[in-house]
C-alpha cells in the first residue's frame, strides 16, 4: 500500500518502477481485515485519535509522526474514495466501527472484511494507469548499489539498476517467527538491506503479536481481526469462562499486548493450546454478513462463528519497529527511504492502536514520494559498489529458515528475558543461514540484541526479569551495521 501510493505521488516527476517478489497484490495490506482508522465520524476529533495512538504507544511514540498521521488521514482518506476506494456504508454515510484501545468509532472498513484488499485494488488502478508507472512481479532484489555513502539503485534479478532514489515498502517481517499472521513474503528483507547498507535500525525488538489467530490442526495461522472484538467478541478459556475481566478493566478491547499476554496466561493456566473467541451470542446471520471473508474460512476449516468459538491464540502480527525514518520517509543513508510497516517513524511507539497501519501506508507513503522528488538529482555517473552480505559468519552449523523461526519464537516471542534472549544471540551468531535464510537471519539477530539491550517491559516488549516499565528506556532504540545497541 505505501509502494503503490508512493509511485503514484511520483509518477509526474519520472520514470516509476515498482518492484514485488510475487504478485503486486502480495503484501500484508492485501490480508488487512478490520479496517483504517481515521476521525471523520460525526462524534470524532483528530485531538482523540492523537490521544488514543499515544496512549497504546507506551510512552514511545514520537509526538510529531502521531499528529502528521491523524491531521493529514481524513484528506488521505476522501483521496482514495475519489479514486474509486468503496468503504461499507450505512445509508449514504460511511460506517465505522471500534476496535482495542480507541475511544471512539473511527474504523472505516470495505466488503466487511477485505479493506486492505479494497484499497489496495484501488491504488493498483490508480497506479497502474499512471504512463510513468511500470511494475516488475516476481522478481528479486537482492542488495542496494551504495555510491560512497548514498544509496544509487538495487540489484534486480542480479543485474545493476540505477535510481535517483530508492524507495523501501517491503512490509514486515512476521515470517521471522515461527507463528504468524503475515504472508510468505513478510521475510524483513527491507530492514536487511537497509541493515547492510548502512542504515540505522530503529526499536526493531517492539514486535506486536496479534492475540487472535485460528488455531486449528491443519489449518493456517489465519487472522481473526480485532473487529470481531469490537463487534462484541467475547474471549473465553477451554473451561468456557471469560477471563479478561482480571487482566484490564477494557476487557476483551483492551490493548493488543495485554490481550495477547492475558491469553498466554490463560494457555498456560489450562494447559489448553488456544483459548475460545467467540461471536455465537450474537443474531443469527450477523457474523456471515460482516464478516464474510473471515466466516467463509474459518467454516472451511470446520468452525462455524455463528454458532462456536474459534480455536484462537497469538501469532506474530506487525513490526511497530524497522529502518529509522523521518517524517518524509528518509532514513540515515543518503538517497534511502522507507515507508509503510518497514519503516520505524515512531508513529506506533511500542505497540500500535488497531487499524493505523493502513493509514501510515497511505500517509507516509505519500510524503516519501514527494520528499525524493524534491530532494533527488539526477542519477549518479560514479561506479557503485553493491551493500553486501555483512552477517555471514563462519560456523558449523547451518540455519535454515525454520530453524531461525523456531529459535527466535522461543527466545523472542511474546515474553522474553536474559537468558533466552541471549541465547539467541549465540546460537545466532555461531551459525551461518542458508541463502534462502540470509535475511530472516539479519532480523532474527537484530530483535534479539535490541530486546537484550532494552532492560524493561513497555508495549509489545515485555520481559519477566524486568516487568515494569522503566523511565531511562522511554528512548528509540538504535543498532547500525559494526556498531553496538544504543537508545536515544
Amino acid at each position: 500500500m505505501a509502494g503503490l501510493r508512493a509511485a503514484i505521488e511520483l509518477a509526474p516527476a519520472g520514470t516509476v518502477l515498482v518492484v514485488a517478489k510475487e504478485s503486486l497484490r502480495e503484501s500484508s495490506s492485501e490480508y488487512a481485515q478490520g479496517g483504517i482508522a481515521v476521525a471523520l465520524s460525526d462524534d470524532d476529533e483528530v485531538r482523540l485519535h492523537e490521544r488514543d495512538t499515544l496512549y497504546a504507544g507506551d510512552g514511545l511514540c514520537d509526538e510529531a509522526a502521531v499528529r502528521t498521521l491523524v491531521q493529514e488521514g481524513p484528506a488521505a482518506i476522501r483521496q482514495l474514495i475519489g479514486w474509486g476506494a468503496e468503504f461499507d456504508r450505512e445509508g449514504c454515510k460511511l460506517a465505522f466501527t471500534r476496535e482495542g484501545a480507541h475511544s471512539r468509532n473511527r474504523i472505516l472498513h470495505a466488503h466487511g472484511d477485505s479493506t486492505g484488499r479494497e484499497i489496495a485494488r484501488a491504488l493498483y488502478h490508480k497506479a497502474a494507469s499512471l504512463a510513468n508507472v511500470t511494475f516488475s512481479s516476481y522478481s528479486s532484489i537482492s542488495d542496494l548499489l551504495m555510491d560512497g555513502d548514498g544509496v544509487a539503485g538495487a540489484l534486480l534479478n542480479g543485474e545493476p539498476v540505477r535510481a535517483r532514489a530508492v524507495l523501501l515498502a517491503t512490509g514486515g517481517l512476521g515470517r521471522v517467527f515461527r507463528n504468524t499472521t503475515n504472508p510468505d513474503v513478510a521475510t524483513g528483507d527491507g530492514v536487511a538491506m537497509a541493515y547492510r547498507a548502512g542504515a540505522e535500525i530503529r526499536d526493531i525488538e517492539m514486535v506486536q503479536f496479534h492475540p487472535t489467530a485460528l488455531r486449528v490442526e491443519g489449518a493456517p495461522c489465519f487472522l481473526l481481526s480485532e473487529a470481531l472484538r469490537g463487534e462484541g467478541a467475547q474471549l473465553r478459556n477451554v473451561a468456557g469462562e471469560r477471563f479478561m475481566e482480571r487482566y484490564h478493566p477494557l476487557m476483551e478491547l483492551a490493548p493488543r499486548d495485554v490481550v495477547a499476554r492475558a491469553i498466554v496466561s490463560e494457555m498456560t493456566a489450562t494447559g489448553a493450546p488456544h483459548v475460545l473467541l467467540d461471536l455465537s451470542h450474537r443474531e443469527p446471520g450477523f457474523v456471515r454478513a460482516r464478516f464474510p471473508r473471515i466466516h467463509q474460512t474459518c467454516l472451511h476449516y470446520g468452525v462455524d462463528l455463528e454458532r462456536q468459538g474459534a480455536p484462537a491464540a497469538p501469532a506474530a502480527h506487525y513490526a511497530m519497529g524497522g529502518v529509522g525514518a523521518g517524517l518524509d520517509g528518509r532514513t540515515s543513508v543518503p538517497r534511502l527511504y522507507a515507508a509503510g510497516e518497514v519503516a520505524c517513524t515512531g508513529v506506533h511507539g511500542a505497540n500500535r492502536l488497531a487499524s493505523n497501519s493502513l493509514l501510515e501506508g497511505v500517509v507516509f507513503g505519500a510524503r516519501a514520494a514527494r520528499a525524493m522528488v524534491e530532494q533527488s538529482s539526477g542519477p549518479s555517473q560514479v561506479p557503485f559498489t553493491v551493500a553486501g552480505d555483512l552477517s555471514r559468519v563462519a560456523g558449523q552449523e547451518r540455519l535454515d529458515p525454520i530453524d531461525i523461526q523456531t529459535l527466535a519464537w522461543r527466545f523472542c516471542g511474546i515474553v522474553r528475558d536474559a537468558a533466552g534472549l541471549a541465547e539467541a544471540c549465540r546460537r545466532l551468531q555461531a551459525a551461518a543461514p542458508t541463502p534462502e535464510a540470509q535475511n530472516l537471519h539479519t532480523v532474527a539477530l537484530l530483535i534479539a540484541r535490541c530486546a537484550l539491550a532494552r532492560e524493561e517491559s513497555r508495549g509489545a516488549h515485555f520481559r519477566t526479569d524486568y516487568p515494569e516499565k522503566r523511565d531511562s528506556f522511554a528512548r528509540h532504540s538504535i543498532v547500525k551495521r559494526d556498531a553496538a545497541v544504543g537508545f536515544r
